[in-house]
């Protein structure tokens, strides 16, 4: 019985459930969208760019806009914020909520991302299926009362699972969850999320199969000399990255900037989805036809690059517009057609040196996608596992060691930290500030402050001063705050020899405290302010309203309480190991 104490064991048993969870959450979403895909276009969704090829193109262009209309209006109902969710709410979660998640919106999320793609929408069914096991995962910790380091880590076996069961990729699941959500790769949180990814690929596997994504030929680089084309695809690659993000982020600029209502931007949206898949019908849903024609050299040269940019075009509109789905799938859609007409030019040449188009398509797939999810070190080894192909893998390091690189100079972390800066969301060390968070002011707070009235003569400021060498807060009669004195503003009253000291009081010389706490607020909102108003000393008042001070709190406290949290983490860390 001792042993279901444990939390190391309550969290392999606990990752069991989860991958199983998340599993069988990824067949429902795909059986939803296969539903909704055969009551539009009376076929699985594989098939939509065919069965869409076949219809009148009114009929097309209005299927898509009505479904568009439709998406907005449920949106109000299974949309708590407005907005689909998708993997950058998971990475918020971990970071700041401690791993809770809505169960309102995972669910609502699921079903509205699962209708959007069945009708066509230009986006990935990843992205979703990490959110909803994500979701289900919190849920469980939620029943549980598990505490924060334990959810966060649950989230991770949820995320693993997800992924796994998402691209069939076991050990893409486990170190994208590491990489991306949970933070570390540390070994109390390795164990459990392995133990999720495996179990969501077994589920998986049950219910569809064992078959790679992309079954391709053994693909093989010719020479080494091609390393610097490899290099150059990674910075080819980032560019079309940074592309397909920054159109993404211009429809959005476009629908603020005309004040299109919320609720209307999925149709249109839908309209102009419908009016790109007249020409090139393979761009609606996940995109895995047109990474298959690029990956299996099927493809000229001059269609390769009219289906990227077509790709970019439709998936910009459907994120843009608020269609929901994820951003998996088309960044391997661009990343296999930016590499397939690389390669295609590439080989025409220096025919003697390259390496088949398919090889450049592989390793582009990998660039952009690693640019895109801000995930280099899991990508790499999903494109393995989608593949089961190792021959290209130190060229497709080296091009995503370079795609990585410059997408983070020219636009950032990844697309999904982009949507949380979009909100106003900083996720950067916040697990770590998540440490303070437990803890109040009240556990810190010193009580040896000095207090003078406002009347206070600067002989009695003098003598506080030398008593405490620390800032004096001056107050009124009802001992409300007014603002303090540190020693500079003592210093150009102390040391003229032409004043009269007794003119001089603290009325005089105190400054308007920029900031206050109080006995209740967290340490990390606490850092927060020394930080933000580079002071060293906060003063604690009862309450905002009546700021009667009793007490201080001083950075020097505040970074010590943050290393002993620290410290403390590590160790319950390595007692799980």
């Amino acid at each position: 019985m001792g042993m279901l104490h444990d939390d190391q064991v309550r969290l392999s048993v606990l990752a069991l459930l989860v991958g199983a969870a998340a599993g069988y959450g990824s067949v429902a979403f795909r059986m939803l969208i296969n539903l909704v895909s055969s009551l539009i276009y009376g076929t699985r969704e594989e098939q939509m760019p065919i069965a869409a090829a076949t219809l009148d193109p009114f009929v097309l262009v209005g299927m898509t806009t009505l479904g568009g209309f439709v998406l907005g209006l449920a949106g109000r109902f299974l949309l708590p914020h407005g907005r689909p969710a998708g993997v950058a709410d998971v990475i918020e979660a971990s970071a700041l909520r401690n791993g809770r998640m809505s169960p309102h919106s995972t669910f609502g999320a699921a079903i509205y991302s699962a209708c959007s793609i069945g009708m066509g929408s230009s986006v990935g069914r990843e992205g979703p299926i990490v959110h909803l096991g994500a979701g289900l995962a919190s849920q469980v910790g939620r029943w549980l009362h598990l505490s924060p380091s334990l959810n966060r880590t649950l989230l991770g076996c949820g995320v693993a699972a997800a992924v796994a069961a998402a691209f069939n990729a076991p050990i893409a699941g486990v170190f994208f969850a590491l990489e991306v959500v949970v933070g570390h790769y540390g070994l109390g949180a390795f164990g459990p999320v392995v133990i999720a990814s495996l179990i969501g690929t077994i589920v998986t596997r049950l219910h569809i199969g064992d078959v790679p994504a992309f079954g391709l030929d053994t693909q093989q680089v010719q020479s080494f000399w091609e390393i610097p084309a490899f290099i150059l695809l990674g910075a080819t690659s980032a560019v079309a990255a940074i592309v397909l993000m920054r159109g993404i982020g211009l429809v959005e600029a476009v629908h603020i900037r005309l004040k299109t209502p919320t609720w209307l931007q999925p149709a249109i949206g839908g309209l102009l989805l419908g009016c790109v898949a007249l020409g090139i019908p393979e761009v609606l849903g996940v995109g895995y036809e047109m990474t298959t024609h690029a990956l299996f050299n099927e493809t000229a040269l001059e269609l390769l690059v009219i289906f990227a940019i077509s790709k970019i075009v439709a998936t910009s509109v459907c994120f843009g517009s608020r269609m929901g789905g994820g951003i998996f799938s088309p960044s391997l859609a661009v990343g296999a057609l930016t590499g397939g007409a690389f390669g295609t030019i590439a080989a025409s040449l220096f025919p003697e040196l390259g390496s088949q188009p398919s090889v450049y398509a592989v390793v582009g797939m990998g660039a952009v996608a690693a640019s895109t999810l801000g995930a280099p070190v899991s990508t790499i080894i999903m494109i393995f596992e989608l593949t089961t192909d190792y021959g290209v893998t130190f060229a497709l390091m080296a091009a995503v060691a370079v795609a990585a690189t410059i997408t983070r100079r020219f636009y950032g972390d990844s697309f999904f930290h982009w949507q949380l800066s979009r909100r106003g969301i900083s996720v950067d060390g916040q697990h770590e500030l998540g440490l303070l968070r437990a803890r109040r002011v009240m556990a810190v707070m010193r009580d040896d402050h000095v207090l003078v009235s406002r009347d206070a003569s600067l002989d009695i400021l003098k003598e506080r001063f030398r008593a405490s060498h620390a800032p004096i807060f001056v107050v009124d009669e009802h001992h409300a705050l007014l603002g303090s004195i540190t020693f500079l503003d003592l210093a150009d009253a102390a040391f003229l020899d032409d004043q009269d000291d007794g003119a001089i009081t603290a009325r005089n010389l105190f400054r308007r405290c920029p900031v206050v706490l109080t006995p209740d607020d967290d340490l990390a909102t606490a850092l927060r302010y020394c930080q933000s108003q580079q002071e060293e000393h906060i003063p604690v008042v009862r309450d905002r309203d009546g700021l009667e001070v009793v007490g201080e709190v001083r950075l020097n406290d505040l970074l010590q309480a943050y290393n002993q949290a620290l410290l403390h983490a590590r160790a319950v860390e390595q007692g799980r190991r």
